[in-house]
């Protein structure tokens, strides 16, 4: 058995863990329940964790997890309209004021 991932969030480790079954991948789950022990136990050993099963697997794990975790990529910058001046999310492509399209 071999660890692949570690990690604050129980969730994300489950659905890396989905990830990995999906692709055939034989993995456990471990420590999620240990939140109760934070406290008594350092932090970061009570982290949910990620273990696949069979070494051979180990590298095709490690490859989809990083896969997987890169594709969270961070929201585009805000951005102000030239129209309007409004100030805009960066996830929107126009001003919700005036309908101008995101400069380029």
């Amino acid at each position: 058995m071999h660890r692949v991932y570690a990690g604050p969030d129980s969730l994300l480790s489950g659905w890396l863990a989905s990830i990995l079954e999906a692709a055939g991948i034989a993995c456990q789950q471990r420590n999620q329940f240990l939140s109760g022990a934070l406290g008594e136990l350092p932090v970061n050993e009570c982290w949910p964790e990620l273990w696949v099963v069979n070494g051979d697997d180990l590298d095709h794990a490690r490859q989809l997890i990083a896969e997987a975790l890169g594709s969270h990529s961070p929201p585009p910058p805000d951005w102000q309209c030239t129209a309007c001046g409004e100030l805009i999310e960066g996830v929107f492509a126009q001003c919700w004021r005036c309908a101008t399209a995101e400069p380029p």
